[in-house]
Order: C-alpha cells, then sequence, then structure tokens
C-alpha cells in the first residue's frame, strides 16, 4: 500500500522521507507481522519499535531524533495512523485474512434457535452449545466442546474512541475471536475482536469466563483460568495459564498477568503481575503486603 495516495484521498497533509509504502498497520513493538507501518508520538517510545516495522509516522519536533529511513511527518500522528485505519478496513487489501466464507458448524453442536450467528466467517466445532440470545459476530471462531451461556455476545465491536477538536470518532474493528477447546463463557459476557485484521482475541481451552465479564479487545487468556463476575479486562491484555482473576477485578490495557497469579477479588491492577504472585487492592499490590498494611490501619 502507498501512503502517499492515501493520505492524499483523506485531505491529510504530510511530509515524507524515504519510501511510503507497507503492507499493514500495527502497535511499535508488534513482532509478529511484518511490513507494518506504526506511529511514534511520544519521545519515550522513540526507541521501542520492532525491527518489522517499514514505515513510521511521526511528528516534526521528534522526526530527527527518530534514526529510521523511513518516516512520514504529520501534524497528529496517532490520529493520521487510526484515520488510516479506518479507511482501510473495508480494503481487501488491508482486511486480507478476513475473506468472506460461508459459516461452517460441527456435527453435535447444540444451537439455540434463538441466537444469532453471523451467515459468514464464522467456525463452530463439534459438540458446542450456544444458548439463548447468544449473539456470534464475524470472524469468530469456537473449537469444540466450547460453551456460550445466554446473553452473551462474542465478536463485537471493541472500544477505541479518538477524540479530534469537538468531535469524536469510533476506530472500526476488523480482527477476530478465538474461543478454544471446552471453553464456558457464562450469561451476559462481551469478548470484543481485535482492532487489526491481522490480530485476535483469543480465550484458550479449558478456561471458564463467569457472568458479565468483558474482555477487551486483541486479549489474550491463557489455558484453565478462571475468570470471575463483572471483571474488566483492557484491551491487549495476556493472561497467561492457570490464572485465578477475583470477582470484580480491573486489570489495565497493555499488561501482562503471569502464569498461576492471581488477581483478587476487587483488585485494580495497573502494572504487570510476576508468575505465581497473588495481588490485592487498589491499586494492586502483593497481597500479604496489602494485608499487613491493612492491620496496621486497624
Amino acid at each position: 500500500m502507498d501512503l502517499k495516495a492515501i493520505l492524499k484521498e483523506l485531505n491529510i497533509q504530510a511530509k515524507y522521507i524515504g519510501k511510503m509504502e507497507f503492507d499493514t498497520l500495527g502497535v511499535s513493538k508488534e513482532t509478529g507481522i511484518k511490513n507494518f507501518c506504526t506511529f511514534i508520538d511520544e519521545e519515550r517510545f522513540i526507541e521501542k519499535y520492532s525491527k518489522n516495522v517499514s514505515l513510521i509516522l511521526t511528528n516534526a519536533e521528534l522526526c530527527d531524533k527518530i534514526n529510521f529511513n523511513n518516516k512520514c511527518i504529520v501534524k497528529e500522528p496517532r490520529l493520521t495512523f487510526f484515520k488510516i485505519h479506518n479507511y482501510l478496513a473495508n480494503k481487501d487489501n488491508y482486511s486480507y485474512q478476513r475473506r468472506k466464507e460461508k459459516t461452517k458448524i460441527g456435527v453435535g453442536s447444540n444451537i439455540s434457535k434463538l441466537s444469532e450467528i453471523s451467515d459468514v466467517n464464522v467456525i463452530i466445532g463439534e459438540n458446542v452449545t450456544i444458548e439463548s440470545f447468544v449473539s456470534i459476530k464475524e470472524n469468530v471462531i469456537i473449537e469444540d466442546g466450547a460453551v456460550i451461556r445466554s446473553g452473551s455476545v462474542i465478536g463485537g465491536e471493541g472500544f477505541e474512541v479518538k477524540r479530534e477538536s469537538d468531535r469524536t470518532f469510533v476506530v472500526k474493528h476488523v480482527g477476530g475471536v478465538v474461543i478454544g477447546k471446552n471453553v464456558e463463557i457464562q450469561q451476559n459476557t462481551a469478548i470484543d475482536k481485535a482492532l487489526y485484521p491481522w490480530d485476535d482475541t483469543v480465550i484458550e481451552e479449558h478456561t471458564v469466563i463467569d457472568n458479565l465479564v468483558h474482555v477487551g479487545h486483541g486479549a489474550k487468556i491463557g489455558k484453565c483460568c478462571m475468570i470471575v463476575a463483572n471483571t474488566g479486562i483492557g484491551g491487549r491484555v495476556v493472561i497467561k495459564d492457570n490464572c485465578w482473576v477475583g470477582f470484580s477485578s480491573t486489570i489495565k490495557q497493555l499488561l501482562e498477568i503471569g502464569e498461576g497469579a492471581s488477581i483478587n477479588m476487587g483488585a485494580v491492577v495497573s502494572k504487570n503481575v510476576e508468575k505465581g504472585a497473588s495481588v490485592t487492592g487498589n491499586l494492586a499490590i502483593d497481597h500479604d503486603k496489602f494485608i499487613k498494611h491493612l492491620k496496621t490501619m486497624r
């Protein structure tokens, strides 16, 4: 894709240094894709971009500080990036991984007549249970033995909203969701699809998610996890295998929760949690430290 042609179409003024060609869009640290365009609008990210980046959107203040051959200078790099994403969202050369294919449903699956399943780009495995008033959107894979309880929405739009002057615009989501084998998702839970066409929100096998849980776009939840009711999991969070996330917990976007960690009831997690750790409180700290501090207060 040619960035010059896209920005001309969007009527965005820019200055170009080097080649302006790219295959897709992605965040600066992404390593799972190649030849992608990203943005840098803060100095702290200058040395943190992936070697797979082919083109950087930035502003005039940061341009000379970024030692990279292919740069595009615009007034607002972040806004411009997401405007490009929205422009490309319906283009075949951007959403190439999501070609329209007729929905497939495996043998032995029990699907309520009161559920809503997209006619295209859904794959449902064998012996899956989908209860009444479930909504399954495009770009969703549900593997064998999974259970989706009443009222849940799988593959809905995520929450990515940008403010421009006196208005806002919603960023389109063109990724997918993968629900692993023998996962159970209980009543009225929302699993948002990923933002980028190459990405999925993933719930791995034997994980159980309780009622009224929100899983943000691009999150990755490992095997045999237990996520209790009213929990909010931010976009692109990674939760490793065998984790416990207690009632009404909140996990900030972009964090990593280590294998076997426990996020205790009501915790507000604002930084990464190490393997096997147990955290409590707002803002969450080591559980034993929290209890010790609580006793001193009493």
